[in-house]
């Protein structure tokens, strides 16, 4: 396959496609959103791009070709006639993953041995179940698609965050969040529940214009087709910017604190960050430009009795209230009870979103 323009599809996180849109747009791209989405157009220097520039995408996958078949001794040869040295290193280990739709082949382990067997067979590359270089292949409609997944481990592992909390908002996630809540690098913003730091390091790195990429490999520099040099370059061009608003991250464990902090400097925005050890009762306005309060709070799914977590709820919602007038207040929960414990003017609350099980959703209100 020549470098033409393919499409690209950008997996999201699902609830999440409308933020990652606008994020892709923003970009240059022009994004088409569909279930679990995004589909752009672009060739393999879009491919590396997207892996290094978005926030909100988990993960890259370039659609690279595809033919008809209506039986497997067609798919089979098919198969065998597909350009596979254009894009795979016979070096390299890979990985096949079939799904068959309303087609005559019908049996995705089938499809999947004569795949992986015309790649072993013309190419020489090995097959393992465990490869970082993944080929995902649909059949719908005896249409047969294949697409190399380009990133590897999931996009939200951007390579800084060691330490974790129990139940850690994922990367990705944080920064649709903050988008969703119309954070564009300009405004303040504090988590006071902040555990292991991601929304604040998310809005810091956004604010000094750091690419979340920039401290990992993806699986696309293992390709044939790969040119570090380009790759090289991409990289160079992103360049930190001064930011000029203040983060600031609590916690009323000294633990979380540390772990953020310690995170922070892994990804270079400790200078950016304020961490205290604070009660949510003990907090106080910061004195800046009225900005953004987010945060995840304890939702009682891992934790067992909600009872608890309503007087939290209406303290939090009473401080907020009382000392955050000009402040947006945006919280993400899987209880819309306790939303609502807090007594903030939410809005309507945001599309649900799968976060490890649970169903959460964004609330936020206008400025208090």
């Amino acid at each position: 396959m020549s470098d033409n323009h393919f499409e690209i599809f950008l997996v999201a996180t699902p609830g999440l496609e409308a933020p990652l849109a606008a994020e892709a747009a923003a970009l240059g791209w022009q994004p088409v959103v569909q279930p679990g989405g995004v589909t752009v157009t672009g060739d393999w220097s879009d491919v590396r791009r997207a892996n290094l520039m978005l926030r909100g995408a988990t993960r890259v996958l370039a659609r690279i070709g595809g033919f008809r078949a209506m039986h497997l001794a067609q798919l089979d040869k098919r198969a065998r006639k597909f350009p596979w040295a254009d894009i795979l290193r016979p070096d390299q280990p890979v990985k096949v993953e079939a799904v068959c739709k309303a087609s005559k082949i019908y049996h995705a382990g089938a499809a999947t041995q004569r795949i992986e067997r015309a790649i072993t067979e013309e190419l020489g590359a090995p097959i393992a179940a465990d490869a970082p270089m993944s080929i995902k292949t649909r059949i719908e409609d005896d249409l047969v698609t294949f697409s190399i997944d380009t990133t590897g481990e999931s996009l939200h592992k951007r390579g800084h965050k060691v330490a974790v909390a129990k139940a850690p908002m994922r990367e990705t996630m944080a920064a649709m969040f903050l988008s969703e809540m119309g954070f564009d690098g300009t405004q303040s913003v504090l988590d006071p529940m902040c555990g292991s730091g991601t929304f604040l390091l998310e809005a810091a790195e956004i604010a000094a214009g750091l690419a979340p990429g920039r401290s990992r490999s993806f699986a696309f520099e293992q390709l044939a087709n790969h040119d570090p040099d380009a790759w090289d370059r991409m990289k160079a061009q992103v360049t930190r910017r001064p930011a000029g608003a203040t983060f600031l991250g609590r916690d009323r464990d000294p633990g979380a604190i540390r772990m953020s902090r310690a995170n922070a400097e892994r990804a270079g925005v400790e200078d950016l960050i304020g961490f205290e050890a604070c009660q949510i009762a003990d907090l106080e306005r910061p004195d800046c430009e009225p900005g953004i309060v987010i945060l995840n709070p304890p939702y009682g799914a891992r934790i067992g009795n909600k009872g608890p977590l309503f007087g939290l709820h209406a303290t939090m919602g009473e401080v907020f209230r009382s000392r955050f007038q000009g402040w947006r207040i945006g919280i993400v929960t899987s209880e819309a009870g306790l939303a609502k414990a807090t007594g903030l003017p939410f809005k309507p609350a945001g599309p649900i979103v799968a976060h490890g099980g649970l169903k959460v959703r964004l609330w936020q209100t206008g400025p208090l």
